[in-house]
């Protein structure tokens, strides 16, 4: 970055320039030695953040790359606003602060470099100093080896992956999800791995999982709304290549409704079914069918009622009926019964049961699975494996479920596989492994 500004506003002097050179020359050679790409020397930033993982320290690296950023920019803004020469931003309060955070951070690095390099704690200073001699120094001679490389720090420990696809089914559901990661400063994160699975039409479907284990960004992949590196089919056709063709084929009721409070019911389902249905369904046929599902959800005693008048069963039950106007093989249902007492819960579930007795595919997600649990037909467990990555640690029906885990409860379950920290048995990895093998049997 220095040598940019250099060349761009003739701040810095030859001196400046030349030991800009030298420390990432030398960082190529150091990065090779802790398998770090060596292209990473010359991007400004991006290269603190990799000292940092040399040294085990990821999240000072992290910090130091956008702190140098910062300065950086606030060098340039010195020079658009003429507020005077480099020492001016040194001498200022924010700058001298800035500066001496990114100075400890650093430190922090190097010392973690030092323990990797197995040196003594005085090359510190020389990293603080002059960077490219120790850079240049441990990269180039044999007599200074990293006890571990980049690689092997970030080494999967977690269950093995199968990557076993299964068969695509001409009707119901088909999921061969390989990865879905999110990009953070420069790392990749993994939210969810090896997901392979295929749902039967008319097959009623738990998706069970602790805190964090991706049961949220597991349906966003299946229903499109946030693509993986997946092939997810539908009655064979494929969900993300042939969206908007089968989009309304898929039913999605998120936990908090979009209703506007002051339409009526009869209003509300009137709507939905303009926006879903066909454009060349007339009037008639769309009020017939509005009464049709009024009918099947038993919201026809109250299709005059405002929705803010509505209980909280009819409301659930008019957020469900507003996708099922649209007769799609596939629902997806975001805790349903959330804030619902026993008996409204499970009337709503019932319902959800009479859905899937139709030939349709229904997936719920519910904080209470045991009190009806005898409604479902399979379960789906996510984990979070020792990466934190979301992980299929079982897809089948109730019973086996219960045999496998050797638990009675689904709840107990969870428990099983939640991390020790969050009060669970900390067995995730184990019932990853043990379905993997399962599978490959």
């Amino acid at each position: 970055m220095f040598v940019i500004l250099t060349f761009l506003f003739g701040t810095y002097h030859s001196i400046d320039i030349i030991l800009e050179i030298l420390f990432s020359v030398s960082l190529v050679f150091f990065f090779r030695k802790c398998a770090v790409r060596p292209v990473w020397a010359f991007v400004p930033f991006v290269r603190a953040f990799f000292l940092g993982k040399c040294g085990d320290c990821k999240p000072e690296g992290k910090a130091v790359a956008v702190l140098d950023l910062l300065s950086n920019l606030m060098l340039l803004a010195g020079h658009y606003t003429n507020a005077g020469s480099v020492r001016f931003f040194w001498i200022n309060p924010l700058s001298a602060a800035i500066s001496i955070v990114t100075l400890i951070y650093r430190i922090r690095i190097y010392n973690g470099l030092c323990i990797n390099f197995e040196t003594k704690r005085l090359w510190i200073a020389a990293w603080v100093l002059v960077p490219f001699i120790p850079a240049f120094i441990w990269g180039l001679s044999g007599k200074y080896h990293c006890r571990f490389t980049v690689e092997e720090m970030e080494a999967d420990t977690a269950a093995r992956i199968t990557g076993r696809y299964v068969a695509e089914s001409g009707g119901g559901l088909t999921v061969n999800l390989d990865e879905r990661v999110s990009r953070r400063l420069f790392e990749k994160k993994y939210l969810l791995r090896d997901i392979h699975m295929v749902i039967q039409p008319g097959h009623m479907v738990l998706l069970l999982g602790g805190s964090g284990a991706g049961k949220t960004t597991l349906i966003n992949a299946i229903n499109g709304y946030e693509k993986a590196k997946a092939k997810v089919t539908l009655n064979g056709n494929n969900v993300y290549k042939q969206y908007k063709e089968i989009q309304h084929d898929i039913g999605y009721v998120p936990q908090k409704d979009l209703m506007r409070d002051h339409d009526t019911v009869f209003r509300t389902l009137s709507d939905a079914a303009t926006l879903r249905l066909p454009q060349d369904a007339d009037i008639p046929e769309r009020r017939a069918l509005v009464r049709e599902v009024l009918d099947i959800f038993g919201l026809e005693p109250v299709k005059n009622s405002l929705v803010q008048k509505l209980s909280g069963g009819q409301r659930k039950r008019l957020s469900i009926a507003m996708e099922y106007i649209a007769n799609p093989s596939l629902f997806i249902l975001d805790e349903p019964d959330s804030g619902l007492d026993g008996v409204m819960a499970r009337e709503l579930m019932e319902r959800l049961r009479g859905i899937a007795d139709m030939g349709k595919i229904v997936i719920v997600i519910t904080h209470t699975p045991d009190r009806v649990i005898d409604l479902f037909d399979d379960v789906i467990v996510l984990a979070k494996d020792s990466n934190l990555t979301g992980r299929l640690a079982f897809f089948g029906s109730i019973e086996d479920a219960r045999m496998f885990f050797g638990k009675d409860r689904m709840e107990q379950i969870v428990m099983s596989i939640n991390r020790k920290e969050e009060g669970g048995e900390g067995r995730a990895d184990e019932f990853v492994e043990k379905y993997g093998e399962v599978q490959n049997g």
